[in-house]
């Protein structure tokens, strides 16, 4: 029988333990979604796992640990950044978005309500961090064509295939 795992195995050598005393942590403020947060972590510690498994804010997704699939984006200084390559110390003073806060922003707000209205997500896993994308790309350009949509979204993988429903959404949010 295979041993249990869960969320405990992290890439970069980190688990739930570090954070606890595996390896030192440093004192940081983090701006989270406009809220002061007082955390005490390693500094190369992704910011994915301090965000998930120190402050319990799950919204931001692991996918894949190696900045591939989108599942851990999250806005530094409203650009659109993959949390679990990103370590905690770099983020410094910037302000950090996460899909918890998004929708208190102007684009993040119409790229939701344009998600449910079109029906975009189908399993759900990977919304987060499409939803982040998309509202990152309407922030900057608010009125996207397809070139920009998909230079946006090329590295957000979605394994039901919403590609088309997130397209046809991403364009609803800009008309809206």
């Amino acid at each position: 029988m295979l041993p249990f795992v869960c969320c405990l195995d992290r890439p970069n050598g980190f688990t739930n333990a570090a954070a606890a005393g595996g390896e030192e942590g440093t004192a940081m403020d983090l701006t989270i979604n406009g809220v002061s947060r007082s955390v005490d972590v390693p500094d190369g510690m992704p910011l994915l796992w301090v965000l998930r498994d120190v402050l319990g804010m799950t919204g931001t997704k692991f996918g894949c640990g190696i900045a591939q699939c989108g599942a851990c984006t999250v806005h530094v200084d409203g650009t659109a950044v993959r949390s679990c390559q990103l370590p905690v110390g770099a983020v410094g003073a910037r302000a950090i978005t996460t899909i918890e806060g998004v929708g208190q922003t102007p684009a993040g707000a119409k790229i939701q309500k344009a998600w449910l209205e079109l029906e975009v997500i189908q399993c759900g896993y990977c919304q987060p961090g499409q939803i982040m994308s998309a509202s990152a790309l309407l922030a900057a350009n608010p009125q996207p064509d397809d070139a920009a949509i998909d230079a946006a979204m090329a590295g957000n993988l979605c394994r039901c295939g919403t590609y088309v429903r997130i397209r046809e959404g991403i364009k609803h949010a800009a008309q809206s």
